[in-house]
């Protein structure tokens, strides 16, 4: 039922098309990117339940009052709270291996704004959770999300985050020119 009406959402009304041939891993980070408006939330969470999905998204703690807390929480939200000194590589990776199913959605920019020094949080969880990393952009000039492409981290950062951000190059945000990826 709840996939129908995702997809009712995402394909019928808003228009989106989806590329997908990643397969459907049983534990992955998804690597989302361009993250240029609070709309992507919305587009993402819709597209990941019209493909069947259920994925969780960490956001900062002070999004998670009353009544919205609820909200995230029931989508899959985790609140964080930066100003902890606790390991949130940590912290998700004890999760992953405590999940059966456990599919954790990351911008990596870490801002809605131009930012081509990408956050590595990411990459760490996915590195010591031992999972894949799930690359998903979003183009919003063709209404079209792409995943056809997916990395094992083998803990060469710099090798890998080239590989990435390289995929997501071409891939333009509702607010284009707050997106980078630092490379041409």
């Amino acid at each position: 039922m709840k996939k129908r009406l995702y997809s009712f959402i995402y394909y019928r009304l808003l228009g989106w098309k989806t590329n997908v041939t990643v397969p459907n891993y049983d534990k992955c980070v998804i690597c989302a990117a361009p993250h240029t408006s609070n709309w992507d939330l919305f587009i993402g969470k819709l597209f990941y339940g019209a493909i069947g999905r259920k994925t969780s998204f960490m956001m900062k703690k002070e999004w998670f009052f009353f009544p919205l807390g609820l909200i995230f929480r029931a989508i899959g939200g985790i609140p964080v709270d930066r100003s902890r000194n606790t390991s949130l590589v940590d912290q998700m990776a004890n999760r992953f291996a405590g999940s059966k199913l456990f599919h954790l959605a990351i911008t990596p920019e870490g801002t809605r704004k131009s930012n081509p020094n990408w956050k590595k949080g990411f990459y760490f969880i996915a590195l010591k959770a031992q999972v894949p990393i799930m690359l998903i952009g979003i183009d919003y000039p063709t209404k079209t999300i792409t995943s056809t492409k997916a990395i094992m981290p083998t803990g060469d950062f710099e090798k890998d985050m080239y590989e990435i951000k390289l995929y997501f190059k071409d891939f333009r945000g509702k607010i284009p020119e707050n997106f980078s990826v630092g490379i041409n």
